[in-house]
Order: C-alpha cells, then sequence, then structure tokens
C-alpha cells in the first residue's frame, strides 16, 4: 500500500512540475511613447489549458494606470502528435497606461496565478519621449500645401525636408588607426512610406567594413529627434577600420523612397472625404550628407611584435605534449581574444628549432558584430615535427597591440616551452656517424643508406625504338589532337569573343545557380538573406539578357527593354513586383514564410517566360 501511495505522490509531483513547465508570462510594450498619450502593456499567459486568476500590475511613479489588467485576447490549440494530445491556451491581459513627464520609466514585474502556483512577468522598460512641439505647425502647413499644391484634384502634396529624410551618424569623428567606429544609416518619417528603390550606400574608401546583420523582425521605433518626434528605420549599420591617418569623408548615400500621399478630390474638405478620397505613390530621392573623420597616426615606439592591432586583447597558449618521439607532431595552440580589429590581426611568430619540419598554421576566426564593435577571437595552431632526438627550446610568443584606454603599447608573451624528444621507432635518429670503412660499420637512420651491391653485372638485350611503328604513332597522335584543339578553341574565342553574347547565354545558368541559395535560404527562414539573393538574381538576369550593367540598369528602362524584344505586359508587371516585393520586405516588418515562398516561385516564373520570349 505504502509503495502505491509512494508512485501515485511521483507520478502527481512529476505531472505537476511537467505542468509549470508549459507555463510562460511575459509583458511586452512599445520601446518609446509620448508624453502625454496613452500606450498598451500586454502580458501574455502561455499555459497547458488552465486560467490565470488574480493578475496583478505593480504601480509605477509617474505611470497613470488608465484601464486593467483586463483579458483582450484568447485562443486555444490543440496538437496531436503520435497519438498524444496536447493542449495550449494562450491568454492576452492589456494595460493602458499615460506618462505626464518625459524620462525612462520601468515597470516592475506583474504576477499571475495557475493553478496554486503563481508566475511573475519580466520587467519593461518605457523611453518616454516629450510631445512634439511643432505638431500643430506641421498640421497647418501641411493642410496649408494641400490646398495650394493640391488644390487640382489628382495632385498630391510636396514632402518637406524636415518630414522625411536619412541621416548618418558616426559615433566617433576623431579615431586612431585601426580603431573601429561605429556608422548608422537611419530613416526618420514624419508620412507613410511603401519601399525603397535604387539603395546606394557609400563605399567606404579607405576604410575596412563589417557589416552588422539586422534583426529578421527589424521594426520602425519612435525618436525625438530636433524637438519632433519620428517613426524611425535602420537601414545599415556597419563598424568601420581606417587604415589611413588623416581626415577621411565617408560619402553620401542615396535612397529612392516610395510615398503614400493622399490626393485631394476638392479645395473644401468635408467629413466625407475620408472615405472618398484616393491614394498616390510619390517618388523622394533621399541623400545622406558625407561625414568627415579625423583619423590620428598611431604614436612612435611601436615594439617588434606590433602588426597593427589596435583594441583590448588577451594571449593564451598550451602545447600538445612536451615529451614525444622524433617525427612525430607537435602542436602549439595561441589564441587572441579581445575586442578590435581581430580579423585583421596577423599570427604571431612562433621560432622552431632548425631540425624540426613546420607546415602552415590552421587559423580560426570566431567574430561578433555588433553595434558596441567587433569582439572575438582568433585560435592559431601551429604543427611542427621534430625529426631528431635531443632536448629543445622553443622561445615564448610576443604579440603586441597599441591599447585605447591607456594610448599606449602593451606586448604579450606566452611562456617557454622545452621539449623532450625521444628516439622514433627503429632505432636512433641521430646523424649518420661512419666509424669505419665496412660496411658493418656503418651506422643509418631507418633505411636511408643501402649497402652497394657487388658482383658481376649483365646487361639485357632490347631492340631500338628508332624507326618502329610506335616511334611513328608518338609523333602522329598528338600532331593530330593538336589540330583537332586548335580549331577547337578558335572557334571558342571567336565565340567568347562577343561578350554580350557570351553573357546572354549564360544569364539563365548564373540566375539558376542564385536561386538555388535563395531557396537553400528560404529553406533556413533566413529572410534578409533569401531577399537579398532574389534582387541579385533578378537584376544579374536581366543585366545579362539585356547586355545593360547593373549599374546602368532601372526599373523604366528595364520595362522599356523589355518591350523593345517583345515581352508581354504581363510579364514586365511580374519583374516589376518582384522587384517592388523584394525591396520593401527588405524594410518592411518580417513577412511570413509564405510570402517568401511564393516570391521565390514568381521569380522562377518570371525567368522561365523570359526564356521562352528572348531566345539567344
Amino acid at each position: 500500500m505504502r509503495k502505491v501511495v509512494f508512485l501515485l505522490a511521483v507520478f502527481f509531483l512529476g505531472t505537476g512540475e511537467a505542468f509549470s513547465q508549459n507555463v510562460s508570462f511575459k509583458g511586452i510594450s512599445n520601446n518609446a511613447v509620448v508624453a502625454n498619450q496613452q500606450f498598451q502593456v500586454r502580458y501574455i499567459l502561455t499555459t497547458g489549458g488552465e486560467m490565470g486568476t488574480d493578475i496583478r500590475v505593480p504601480d509605477v511613479n509617474g505611470l497613470d494606470l488608465l484601464f486593467g489588467p483586463t483579458l483582450s485576447t484568447r485562443s486555444l490549440s490543440t496538437q496531436h502528435i503520435n497519438g498524444n494530445e496536447s493542449t495550449q491556451l494562450n491568454l492576452t491581459y492589456t494595460c493602458v497606461f499615460m506618462a505626464k513627464q518625459e524620462g525612462n520609466y520601468t515597470i516592475p514585474p506583474a504576477s499571475i496565478k495557475v493553478g496554486n502556483s503563481e508566475y511573475k512577468s519580466n520587467e519593461i522598460t518605457v523611453k518616454v519621449l516629450p510631445p512634439d512641439q511643432t505638431n500643430a505647425a506641421a498640421a497647418a502647413n501641411q493642410n496649408n500645401r494641400s490646398q495650394e499644391s493640391g488644390a487640382q484634384p489628382g495632385n498630391p502634396g510636396t514632402i518637406e525636408g524636415s518630414e522625411l529624410f536619412v541621416r548618418m551618424h558616426v559615433s566617433k569623428s576623431s579615431v586612431y588607426e585601426n580603431e573601429g567606429f561605429l556608422v548608422t544609416f537611419k530613416l526618420y518619417s514624419l508620412v507613410d512610406i511603401t519601399g525603397f528603390d535604387n539603395i546606394k550606400f557609400p563605399e567606404f574608401e579607405g576604410f575596412i567594413a563589417q557589416e552588422i546583420e539586422q534583426p529578421a523582425n527589424n521594426q520602425m521605433r519612435l525618436e525625438n529627434y530636433n524637438g519632433r518626434n519620428y517613426h524611425t528605420f535602420v537601414l545599415k549599420q556597419t563598424v568601420l577600420y581606417p587604415q589611413r591617418s588623416g581626415k577621411i569623408t565617408i560619402g553620401s548615400g542615396k535612397f529612392d523612397a516610395n510615398i503614400r500621399m493622399r490626393v485631394a478630390r476638392q479645395r473644401v474638405r468635408s467629413f466625407f472625404d475620408d472615405f472618398f478620397d484616393s491614394y498616390q505613390n510619390v517618388k523622394k530621392t533621399l541623400s545622406s550628407s558625407p561625414v568627415t573623420v579625423d583619423v590620428k597616426a598611431l604614436p612612435s615606439g611601436k615594439p617588434a611584435s606590433f602588426s597593427g592591432a589596435v583594441g583590448d586583447y588577451k594571449m593564451t597558449s598550451s602545447i600538445s605534449s612536451t615529451k614525444l618521439k622524433a617525427n612525430d607532431a607537435v602542436t602549439i595552440k595561441v589564441t587572441i581574444s579581445g575586442s578590435g580589429n581581430i580579423k585583421l590581426v596577423k599570427n604571431p611568430e612562433i621560432v622552431f628549432p632548425a631540425d624540426f619540419d613546420v607546415f602552415d598554421p590552421k587559423v580560426d576566426v570566431n567574430t561578433r558584430v555588433s553595434t558596441s564593435g567587433v569582439t572575438g577571437n582568433k585560435i592559431i595552431e601551429y604543427y611542427a615535427i621534430p625529426r631528431y632526438a635531443g632536448n629543445f627550446t622553443i622561445p615564448k610568443v610576443q604579440f603586441s597591440y597599441f591599447d585605447l584606454k591607456s594610448g599606449t603599447y602593451k606586448t604579450l608573451a606566452t611562456e617557454e616551452y622545452h621539449l623532450q624528444v625521444e628516439p622514433g621507432e627503429g632505432g636512433t635518429v641521430n646523424p649518420t656517424v661512419i666509424n669505419g670503412t665496412n660496411k658493418e660499420d656503418i651506422r643509418y637512420l631507418g633505411q636511408d643508406i643501402r649497402h652497394i651491391k657487388t658482383g658481376t653485372f649483365t646487361f639485357l638485350k632490347k631492340e631500338f625504338l628508332f624507326g618502329s611503328p610506335t616511334y611513328w604513332l608518338i609523333y602522329l597522335i598528338p600532331s593530330v589532337l593538336f589540330i583537332a584543339f586548335f580549331f577547337y578553341f578558335r572557334n571558342l574565342v571567336k565565340q567568347n569573343a562577343n561578350i554580350a553574347l557570351t553573357r546572354t547565354r549564360k544569364a539563365n545558368k548564373v540566375a539558376t545557380q542564385r536561386l538555388k541559395t535563395a531557396n537553400k535560404y528560404l529553406k533556413e527562414d533566413r529572410r534578409e538573406s533569401f531577399y537579398d539573393e532574389i534582387l541579385k538574381a533578378v537584376w544579374g538576369y536581366l543585366s545579362d539578357k539585356l547586355s545593360i550593367p547593373v549599374s546602368s540598369l532601372t526599373k523604366d528602362n528595364v520595362e522599356a527593354e523589355l518591350t523593345k524584344y517583345g515581352a508581354k505586359d504581363d510579364l514586365i508587371f511580374q519583374f516589376r513586383e518582384i522587384l517592388n516585393t523584394a525591396e520593401f520586405a527588405r524594410f518592411a516588418p518580417a513577412q511570413g514564410h509564405g510570402a517568401m515562398d511564393e516570391l521565390y516561385h514568381s521569380t522562377v516564373n518570371a525567368i522561365n517566360k523570359m526564356e521562352n520570349t528572348i531566345k539567344k
């Protein structure tokens, strides 16, 4: 009986533990809001089917809780996997807050009860921005522009520079050579943007660039700039390392933005205009202002082991064994870790004894690029093989870098290694020693020395090759092959001389390879890489097929060229939609997997139609 009670207790405890592991409670909100405006905080509870009770949200000084928490959404899903049924219940509780003053506010964890257990959410940090000081003036100007420039029906208003612009921001304007700094291209908008065309970032001449991969769910954020609250979007972030001293200018970037604007129907607006007004896409070219960075030369007094490393580093080393036999390999592993231009760090030099066979080192670099810079490590494995027995010393390895914090050079060193090499298999491996003239007195390494064979030698009688059929075939076969290859390659050279024709014939093959890569990214759900590869495939295909350089391609001249070659309107429209969708999706909120799959198949279909339309 006691055994049965014990087993039941274990069962219910295990069930309760498994149930508790399926419960999650988290809070989410906008990262930035505006003072005196309401904003929502949502708490999402996920359970195995049991409802939550007694939810409590702490009071926060400076934030007024206007409404909630109240249950706003509820969803229940059931799954059957291998005969096992599982249930998941999602509950969303909503609160409405308002802040009267700007600043940073932290909402402590909320609590909720599920069964007999209490769960707490995460903390939520909200940045409250000041009210837009120019809201009233901006609204008045917008109304005036609508009446002036949009007085005639069908004419959208103009966009002022303060309403939409791209700003290039550098984290430091004065740096040392090889010191990394962050460059951010950010869009500021007060209007509705539907996408971009012809995005061109600067070339970063004079720098080595390491781009920061933007998150797949990158979305617009609210930011107060020059007294106005803009919706901002990070277009690109890159860590730059200057390669020379002096003043280096980062050039302008250019961006063609597509803006959705209301088309006014009449001078005097009425309540019903919101229902009947139409919208029109307006293109506006934006450019970021160039920025000049002052690059200081590194100070004098560089150590001999300095090779350009700048940042903050540490170095460790290890050896595979200090006792080994001749002809066995020894490995020394040196690890350099820290923050800075770690990819550009040269390998430290290890001085092995002269009787060692030394091989090229194996290098493995692991880095992480973020807004705070580049961090990671570089692992170098040095391989060497001692050929003779004896005691050897491998001296210290030195590595120097320029420390940005102290503004001085620092030198790191590994420990000195002492190797004890024993004779290998087959006897001693010392150099050959001759003690006499008899062959019995010769000591040799392995089978390197052979004794001279004595006695009578006989020569075999063979036929002469000259004049034989084999002799003539040796001359005839190469001659025939030479003539055949001569005519083949001459024809090939003629075909390749027409570069445009060659590119046109290979256009489909190159596009197919890129689409295979895009399909790989699609299966891995790598959203940004997928859309980039789709754009490269389409632009590259059109460039090769139409014999127009990619730099000269635009959607307008592509449409004109396709029309010239007899492409139908639906095919031209299909290519335009593919380009618009891919370019917009790179900067828009995350699309579903189905949208990516649809874009992939549409691209394959368009290229296949193109191949049947233009045959060269």
